[in-house]
């Protein structure tokens, strides 16, 4: 895994690091299961203080594409798009579930959902 940081840049070093692993896993170059270095390994690695990986991380693990096993290490849980599938699923059968409650056709519901879009 390579990741860099640039000191000069207007992006803080956590979001760099949060971005650049996140483009990984998207690209599949981190693959579900691969085990992450940890906090302080990376730290180290790229000169960082141990808390900016580790907010890098905590946010990768917001976002569902990181997963901390306590001791075991940090691992890659899934590709930004199965994660985006899911969320994207949940979100339409909340909203499914809304309209039919509202009284809303299936035709009345799609023309709400274009016009958020």
């Amino acid at each position: 895994m390579i990741i860099t940081v640039d000191p000069a840049a207007t992006r803080p070093p956590y979001e760099q690091v949060r971005g650049q692993v996140e483009q990984l896993i998207r690209r599949g170059e981190l693959a579900q299961g691969t085990r992450l270095p940890t906090v302080r390994q990376l730290a180290g690695d790229l000169g960082l203080a141990v808390n900016t990986v580790a907010r890098a991380y905590k946010e990768l693990e917001a976002d569902r594409l990181i997963e901390t096993r306590g001791r075991n290490g940090t691992f890659v849980l899934a590709s930004r798009s199965e994660v985006d599938d899911e969320e994207t699923r949940a979100a339409a059968t909340v909203f499914a579930r809304a309209a039919r409650r509202a009284g809303l056709s299936l035709a009345e519901a799609s023309r709400v959902l274009d016009e958020a879009w």
